[in-house]
């Protein structure tokens, strides 16, 4: 398949359908919010839309022909994720609803199985909410102990931090590959091969990262990896569980069910193989569907040229951000960070903020964005978040600057 090597935006934002649209009239769409949700490109549309009105059937036991199909082409979708991610094997790749869904399937059967009193897991305070209250919850169940990388002024890990830690040989090391608040891309190949060296489990929340970096799994070594289709142009209702083998093979179920198992009798059962173990009951049939459709679509572009097209959107914002008064941005500089820009505006809310932008069509973000504890190491209720993807353009970044200093120009 052809990759390009420099990002042709117009082609690229031509295949998605939405951003033709206005939020109302003569007002264009200027979506910046892909941190929380991105936009689904045509093909992905319509390769759903193909399962519904020529395969709906349910998968793996038919031997009718719809039934063939759909499961050749759910089963298509995992070769397609494995491949994209650089896993050695499908087996390897867990279907779930989402990367929450991922790191609880991991708090619940590994954690369960292998963690006690006193034993501890290292986190960072960068965390979303979805890598940190799983583990809180394992804390107060069983007496795990928690304890936090820092995070600089700058909205680095301090890696000093994760050292001190890490000589308390904890079981378990959870850290984000990329920060959704302050666009922090961390070391974690290096992370993950110091926190192995003492002994400890590896799982990395990768749900910022898969969607806008070449990411190798094998490569960086981790022993859980977690992401979700609806950031990386797929469908909502499913992500991706990435597992070291032994260690899935090794776990108990995480729902029981249907094709979680190969027999049942009245007082037993016999669990499946992998990764079926842990894929209960019908599983997202259609959305795999979607999810292999945009694998297809970001190879085809290149996710080192997606990579490259973010850092000229986040380099031409924070330039810009530096002329706004009263405007301060939290997270590091340009070569450590993805393409999210959180900010804060002197005296204006960032709900004012948010709202006044999408009165010019433009969508951002205000909120905690589900994180909660580095918003408050920033002494912050909350910030405003305008966050890029492969359809952004230096013009839309231009768009927000002029409507920040209407923003401005409202509130004085």
């Amino acid at each position: 398949m052809h990759t390009l090597t420099v990002l042709d935006i117009e082609r690229v934002r031509g295949q998605f359908p939405i951003l033709s649209r206005e939020t109302k009239p003569g007002v264009p769409l200027i979506y910046l919010d892909s941190a929380a949700t991105s936009q689904k490109p045509r093909q992905v549309i319509e390769a759903m839309s193909t399962y519904y009105e020529r395969q709906n059937a349910n998968i793996h036991r038919g031997i009718h022909r719809l039934a063939e199909e759909a499961t050749e082409s759910f089963e298509s979708a995992r070769d397609k994720v494995t491949e994209f991610i650089g896993a050695k094997s499908a087996r390897q790749v867990i279907f779930t609803r989402n990367t929450t869904e991922s790191v609880n399937l991991v708090a619940y059967s590994w954690g369960r199985a292998n963690l006690g009193k006193g034993d501890l897991i290292v986190l960072t305070e960068m965390e979303h909410h979805s890598n940190m209250v799983p583990w809180q919850m394992l804390a107060q169940e069983r007496g795990v102990r928690l304890a936090f990388v820092k995070v600089t002024e700058e909205g680095l890990l301090d890696l000093g931090s994760f050292h001190d830690l890490l000589e308390n040989k904890p079981q378990l090391v959870a850290f984000t590959h990329m920060s959704n608040m302050l666009g922090t891309i961390n070391p974690v190949k290096e992370m993950t091969r110091l926190a192995q060296e003492v002994g400890a489990v590896v799982l990395i929340d990768g749900a910022q990262s898969v969607p806008h970096l070449p990411v190798n799994i094998s490569d960086i070594g981790a022993d859980f990896y977690a992401f979700s289709a609806h950031k990386m142009c797929g469908p909502t209702g499913i992500g991706v569980l990435y597992g070291r083998e032994d260690l899935l093979d090794e776990m108990p179920p995480f729902l029981g069910g249907g094709d979680m198992i190969k027999r049942v009798q009245l007082e037993t059962f016999t669990v499946n193989d992998l990764p079926h173990k842990f894929e209960a009951g019908t599983p997202p049939i259609a959305e795999a569907i979607g999810l292999g459709a945009a694998i297809d679509f970001l190879t085809s572009i290149g996710m080192q040229a997606v990579h490259q097209h973010e850092k000229l959107l986040i380099e031409r914002m924070l330039d810009r951000l530096e002329e706004v008064p009263g405007v301060r941005v939290y997270g590091p500089g340009v070569e450590h960070k993805g393409g999210v820009a959180s900010f804060s505006f002197e005296g204006v809310h960032p709900h004012d903020v948010a709202q006044i932008l999408d009165g010019q069509g433009i969508a951002v973000r205000a909120g905690h964005h589900c994180a909660m504890p580095i918003h408050e190491k920033f002494g912050l209720a909350a910030t405003t978040r305008a966050s890029f993807y492969l359809y952004n353009t230096v013009e839309e970044v231009d768009s927000l600057i002029e409507g920040l200093y209407q923003v401005k120009e409202v509130f004085g």
